[in-house]
């Protein structure tokens, strides 16, 4: 299993903070490898501390699932296949701000995980990482 290197989770990290300043939001960013344990981590100045662990959790939901962790919010609603997931693995996030990270082969190698904004933005932080990984 290949693994995210400090290199890359520095890149990725830089590339989701540049991104939070050009949008003007205080966010906060996590970074995890492919056991989904965090790799790297910062909490803006200024951004909301319960955001730290929503972050953390977005990045290991992604991880643990390899799907956006939006997507895991479609499957557990009230009915659906995965309804209350979100208990399991020591507490999972479903709603957008998670997004696996590949390498070059497709292989999942970890995940980036974004909160302190509205779902969209935490989105948009977080899709900048897995850019700079392109």
């Amino acid at each position: 299993m290949n693994d995210l290197t400090t290199e890359q989770a520095q890149t990725a990290l830089a590339a989701a903070l540049q991104q939070a300043k050009a949008l003007d939001l205080k966010m906060n960013i996590a970074l995890v490898d492919a056991g989904a344990n965090l790799k790297a981590f910062i909490r803006m100045d200024g951004a909301w501390l319960g955001s730290i662990d929503i972050a953390i959790k977005k990045a290991r939901t992604a991880r643990l699932f390899d799907m956006n962790s939006g997507e895991i919010g479609k499957l557990s609603q009230p009915g659906g296949a995965l309804y209350q997931i979100e208990g399991s693995s020591g507490g999972l996030i479903s709603f957008p701000g998670g997004v696996p990270l590949t390498d070059g082969a497709g292989e999942v190698i970890g995940a980036i995980g974004v909160s302190g904004s509205t779902v969209e933005n935490d989105q948009r932080v977080a899709q900048a990482g897995v850019e700079a990984l392109s």
